[in-house]
């Protein structure tokens, strides 16, 4: 139990600063807790820390050099995000990847992301279309070099901009966490050197549909690549 006059001369203190020094504080462990996050998810999509291992807040915050305070919010995101999972009474793991969880990604981007590249297909603009080449292009070379995790990082790219180019913000804002979600899975994947050649060649078609203005062979191209994905995958897990 803290001790009262501990407690009451922390809110004295607490009280006595400026606003504008308590607004900086609030921001700066905000902006630590940003840094955090992004460190541990990377660590988790690129199995750096393995499913199912139990993470340590004060090895972890060592091991970035960063305060104990914002890297236990990182691993509050991230138990909200589903990238981390909550054992009580033993800590926190890193949440086993599942081939439940991998069928139940794949089924909500299947509805989701097909509809959104027939709306890419039908609004995409010359900008969009030269990004998405780029993006590509990018992959392809990465997959000569079998760079994994630049694949993996990439494709979440190219869907994003397939996202901005639907124009419909509310979706891309439910597919960049079933992306952020389908990150780890990935990487999985991209280890078959056979699969990441052929994801270039997927990229390839619904990018030449969207290209083309044809929502048609936009959403055909887009479920090809998602069942692929989803088969690929399952032989890993």
């Amino acid at each position: 139990m803290s001790d009262p006059a501990q407690t009451g001369q922390t809110g004295i203190a607490e009280a006595a600063q400026p606003a504008e020094w308590a607004s900086s504080e609030r921001g700066e462990v905000k902006s630590l807790a940003d840094k955090a996050y992004e460190a541990i998810k990377q660590q988790i999509i690129t199995l750096k820390f393995e499913p199912g291992a139990y993470l340590n807040e004060a090895s972890i915050s060592k091991r970035l050099g960063i305060g104990r305070n914002p890297v236990h919010l990182a691993v509050r995101r991230l138990v909200l995000e589903g990238m981390l999972e909550v054992m009580p009474r033993k800590g926190v793991i890193v949440k086993p990847a599942s081939l439940k969880e991998v069928l139940e990604i794949s089924e909500l981007r299947l509805l989701n992301e097909s509809y959104c590249v027939r709306l890419a297909a039908q609004r995409a603009t010359e900008a969009d279309i030269a990004l998405m080449e780029r993006i590509v292009a990018q992959g392809e070379q990465s997959a000569r070099q079998r760079n994994i995790e630049q694949q993996m990082l990439l494709d979440r790219d190219f869907h994003c901009a397939i996202s901005a180019a639907a124009r419909n913000t509310v979706l891309a804002d439910l597919l960049r966490n079933l992306h952020a979600r389908s990150l780890r899975f990935w990487f999985i994947s991209l280890v078959d050197q056979r699969h990441g050649e052929t994801v270039g060649r997927e990229h390839a078609a619904i990018l030449e549909a969207i290209r083309d203005h044809d929502p048609e062979a936009a959403e055909q191209a887009m479920r090809h690549h998602i069942e692929a994905f989803r088969a690929n995958v399952t032989r890993h897990i």
